[in-house]
């Protein structure tokens, strides 16, 4: 027996980047994790942002839900913590944002590749931990995707053309929506059970569990953080 679980994502999202380490402690402990294939999904938090777009985090949050600059920066702070509490790096300053368009196409190369987790891990890190810039750079792009172990001349025949995979990131968001899934990160098991945010490992592991033995049980809690076209907000305690 196998079950799927399909993940959708994006870059931009700090919450994808928790759950994604909290969703593989629970697979790490379930005990026919060897059955589990893990697929993971386009979801931009902003299609209309234009390619090469590259802006500062804090202060796009800032103007997005109203508050003061230094609100942000803290709230940031709070998610650096989440972070460091998974072993998980977090820059809390000099972060940027914008379209993560070619990064979804390179991912669903990187799946034809059997180098997808290695790409997704390698671009969390690249823009949540690493000093550098991540956005607006095709060259910084190419490198991190050739540090995850592809090819780099066919690394940059896709980023030199856009219809590469396209198709493939667009149905993945139509997918999404069609399924209601209105932020990231966002979990289907075996097709049937959805779990949205960045919920508890022992969620997970329940969803894993149920998916595995097919019954039919909420999972999950309303208030799990996410992010979503408005922004990432953080759930209340």
């Amino acid at each position: 027996m196998t079950v799927t679980v399909d993940i959708w994502t994006d870059i931009n999202c700090p919450f994808c980047y928790l759950g994604k380490r909290r969703f593989e402690a629970a697979l790490e402990e379930f005990p026919q994790r060897d059955g589990v294939t893990v697929v993971h999904r386009s979801f931009e938090l902003d299609p209309t942002l234009a390619p090469g777009t590259s802006a500062p985090v804090v202060e796009h949050i800032a103007q997005k839900y109203g508050i003061p600059v230094e609100q942000a920066a803290a709230n940031e702070q709070g998610i650096a913590a989440q972070a460091d509490d998974l072993g998980l790096g977090y820059r809390t300053s000099g972060r940027d944002f914008g379209s993560s368009f070619d990064m979804h196409r390179l991912l669903h190369h990187a799946l034809a590749q059997d180098r997808q987790e290695a790409l997704l891990d390698a671009l969390y890190e690249a823009n949540f931990a690493e000093d550098e810039p991540l956005f607006g750079d095709r060259e910084r792009l190419v490198e991190i995707a050739v540090r995850a172990g592809l090819d780099e001349a066919g690394v940059r025949a896709v980023v030199d053309d856009p219809d590469a995979y396209a198709d493939a990131v667009r149905r993945d968001e139509s997918e999404a929506a069609s399924l209601g899934a209105t932020g990231v990160p966002f979990f289907v098991f075996g097709g049937k059970y959805a779990v949205s945010g960045a919920q508890p490992s022992e969620t997970f592991a329940r969803a894993l569990q149920l998916a595995w033995g097919d019954q039919l049980l909420p999972v999950g809690v309303e208030s799990a953080d996410t992010c979503g076209p408005d922004g990432c907000a953080v759930a209340d305690d």
